[in-house]
């Protein structure tokens, strides 16, 4: 008796043709047509010319203020000489990192709204998805070693120095960098070697691993999901150092005598938890939520969310109770209208 074929092993092969056991030549045809996609087709957020215009203008002047708050912390950091600490290396680390992610993925869509297509080529869906994990997954491990930063600043403040020193500081954030290359050069790579055989079109206005899987017709896809895995146990690793690192921060503020110590004590450490609180809680939920709450209106906001958000809001959160920050800005300011 004749067993049929799954529809995706039929992927490639003529309709008329019947066989009891999927035959090499069927393997082949399945595996060639992930190299025949030449395109994917993003999620647009409306067919209305007047909204695509809308969703235009909206973007772009969330990328400007994002250009615009990251660019002025980097120089008002590489500025001043008296920023040239650890912490605001890291931070100015941080904004590079924030216009990279948001610079990967907005131009794209503004594009793509603005002309009235849904296009992006198979390379500039790598691309993306590369520099995307890139500068995400370096981000968070910068905010991880900002977490001990201020661990160290606070709970040791007499081996900081020793600890922080200007060699550690760049070997540590070279770190986070070349952890976010490899992570995301490992995922691309899995990622596209997948057959894809079920359609080229996203349900996501950016390349995104789990909307290309879902286009996957061969089992090759489970490697992807135990990297993804390994992956998030990772990420749960540094959440956890940074959950311990505020732990032990804040049971030492606590010890601090003068309430003016620890009010400054936690001026320097509240921005940081918020931003990764910010970064993580999107994220989280992105990814994690329980598919009884999920709807494509819903997974389109959230997207928005986790993505455009907190590079635009992480320069205003570092900056807002930072008072040598605001103090150098304003003189940076003050220069310039001073000596045009």
């Amino acid at each position: 008796m004749a067993v049929p074929l799954p529809s995706a092993a039929l992927c490639g092969v003529r309709s008329g043709r019947r066989s009891a056991r999927p035959s090499p030549y069927a393997n082949k045809q399945q595996m060639s047509n992930s190299s025949s996609i030449t395109q994917f087709l993003l999620l647009p957020f409306t067919d209305t010319r007047e909204l695509r215009l809308l969703h235009f203008w909206l973007f772009l002047g969330i990328y400007l203020a994002a250009l615009l708050g990251n660019g002025l912390i980097i120089t008002t950091i590489a500025w001043d000489q008296h920023l040239h600490t650890p912490m605001y290396f890291f931070l100015l680390n941080l904004a590079l990192l924030d216009l990279g992610s948001i610079s990967t993925i907005v131009p794209k869509s503004m594009a793509n709204s603005f002309w009235g297509t849904r296009a992006i080529s198979y390379a500039g869906c790598a691309a993306q998805l590369f520099w995307f994990l890139f500068f995400v997954r370096a981000e968070y491990s910068l905010l991880t070693i900002m977490s001990y930063d201020r661990y160290v600043a606070i709970c040791k403040p007499l081996h900081y120095g020793t600890l922080l020193g200007s060699r550690a500081c760049v070997h540590m954030a070279a770190a986070a960098w070349a952890t976010g290359f490899l992570n995301a050069l490992l995922h691309t790579a899995n990622t596209f070697s997948v057959p894809l055989c079920k359609s080229n079109a996203l349900d996501q206005f950016f390349c995104e691993i789990p909307q290309i899987l879902k286009l996957s017709c061969s089992l090759s896809y489970l490697r992807e999901i135990w990297l993804l895995a390994f992956s998030v146990f990772l990420v749960w690793g540094c959440f956890v150092f940074i959950v311990l690192s505020y732990v032990q921060i804040f049971r030492a503020v606590l010890r601090i005598p003068s309430e003016q110590g620890r009010h400054k004590a936690f001026s320097t450490c509240l921005p940081h938890l918020v931003v990764v609180s910010l970064f993580t809680s999107k994220g989280a939920f992105a990814y994690l939520k329980p598919p009884s709450v999920s709807s494509p209106f819903l997974d389109l906001l959230v997207s928005v969310l986790y993505s455009l958000v907190p590079p635009t809001l992480n320069p205003l959160i570092c900056s807002m109770r930072n008072q040598e920050l605001k103090s150098a800005l304003r003189k940076l300011i003050t220069g310039c209208f001073q000596h045009p």
